[in-house]
C-alpha cells in the first residue's frame, strides 16, 4: 500500500469521479483507475460501486475512508515538522528597528536565537518606523521593532513593549523649567527640537497639535535620542522626548510631561502573520528577553519609544 493509492482513493471519493479525480490529481484517468485496482487486489476488497454513472463507495470503502484521510494528514504532518527543522537548520530572517536604537533585550534575544540556531543567517536593518511596518507588510522584512502612535497595524500582529507620555526636556535655567505643568500652547512660543517625521514619537506629538489647532516650529530634528539632548543642553531648542529618553538625561535636563499629549508613545515588535518556524522562534526569544528587562516599567537597554 502507497500513499498515492491513498491520495487516489480519497480523489475519487470526493469528486464521485475518475475522470475529475485524475484531473485533481494531475494524471491520467487509466492511472488512476490502475493504482485504485491494484489498492483493491491488497485489502482484497472493492472500494467503490462502478455500476452506475456516478461512482459510490461500497461499506469497505466507506470504512477505510477516514483511516485513509488519516493516513495522508500525519504524512502531510511529517513532512511539515522535517521542513521546519530543515527552516532551522538554514535559513534567513531578516530584522528590522529603529533608527539609532540600542535596546538591549531585542539583541539578547538575537544571541540567544543564534546559539540556539548558528545555521539561520540574521540581518539587521535600520529604518524609520514608517519604513519599517511597509517592510513586514511586503515581506521583505520578517520582525521589525518600531514606534507607534497605536497598538495595531493592519495585516501585522504586535507585541507591546513600552508605552510612554511625552516630555519636554529644557536645560536647568529655561524658563519651562520652572512651570510645575506644561502644554502645547506652552511649547509654541518656543523652539522644537524632536524626532523626524515617520517615527512614533513624532506622528503622537504632530497629531496632538493637530487636534488641539497648535502651530509648534520644529526647528530641528535627529533621529537618535542623544543628538536631542545635545541639541537641547546647548540651547537650540526644547526636546520633545519620550519618558524613557528624558530619564537616561536627567542630569542634564528637567524634564516636564506635556499635560495635554495624553496618547502614548509605544515600541513594539510587529510581525506579519503567517510566519515561518525561524519567526516564530524568534518572536519567542524576544517574548523571554523583553519580560525578564521588565520592559515595561523600565527601559530596555535606557534607550527610547521612537
Amino acid at each position: 500500500m502507497e500513499l498515492r493509492q491513498l491520495e487516489y482513493f480519497v480523489a475519487v471519493a470526493d469528486e464521485r469521479n475518475f475522470t475529475r479525480a485524475a484531473e485533481r490529481v494531475h494524471i491520467s484517468q487509466s492511472g488512476v483507475s490502475a493504482q485504485i485496482r491494484r489498492l483493491e487486489r491488497e485489502l482484497g476488497a472493492e472500494l467503490f460501486d462502478r455500476s452506475a454513472r456516478t461512482t459510490t463507495l461500497t461499506d469497505a470503502g466507506r470504512a477505510a475512508l477516514d483511516h485513509a484521510r488519516a493516513a495522508l494528514s500525519a504524512a502531510a504532518a511529517v513532512s511539515q515538522a522535517v521542513g521546519e527543522v530543515t527552516e532551522l537548520i538554514r535559513g534567513r530572517l531578516t530584522v528590522g528597528m529603529v533608527i539609532g536604537c540600542t535596546v538591549t533585550p531585542l539583541f539578547d534575544a538575537l544571541a540567544a536565537f543564534h546559539r540556539a540556531h548558528p545555521g539561520v543567517e540574521i540581518s539587521l536593518r535600520e529604518e524609520n518606523s514608517d519604513r519599517l511596518i511597509d517592510g513586514v507588510r511586503d515581506g521583505t522584512l520578517d520582525m521589525a521593532l518600531v514606534g507607534s502612535s497605536t497598538a495595531t497595524h493592519d495585516g501585522l500582529d504586535t507585541f507591546t513593549i513600552i508605552s510612554e507620555r511625552l516630555v519636554a526636556a529644557v536645560p536647568f535655567d529655561h524658563p519651562l523649567a520652572r512651570r510645575d505643568r506644561v502644554t502645547l500652547r506652552d511649547l509654541g512660543a518656543h523652539p522644537i527640537v524632536c524626532m523626524p517625521r515617520g517615527t512614533g514619537l513624532r506622528t503622537v506629538f504632530d497629531q496632538a497639535c493637530a487636534a488641539r489647532d497648535v502651530r509648534i516650529g520644529i526647528a530641528l530634528q535627529a533621529g537618535a535620542a542623544d543628538a536631542i539632548v545635545d541639541l537641547a543642553v546647548r540651547g537650540l531648542g526644547v526636546a520633545i522626548l519620550s519618558e524613557s529618553m528624558a530619564a537616561g538625561h536627567a542630569d542634564r535636563l528637567t524634564a516636564r510631561t506635556i499635560d495635554d499629549v495624553t496618547s502614548p508613545a509605544l515600541l513594539a515588535l510587529a510581525w506579519k502573520t503567517p510566519h515561518g518556524p525561524a519567526t516564530r522562534e524568534l518572536l519567542a526569544h524576544a517574548r523571554r528577553a523583553f519580560l525578564r528587562s521588565d520592559a515595561g516599567r523600565e527601559p530596555p537597554g535606557g534607550d527610547p519609544v521612537r
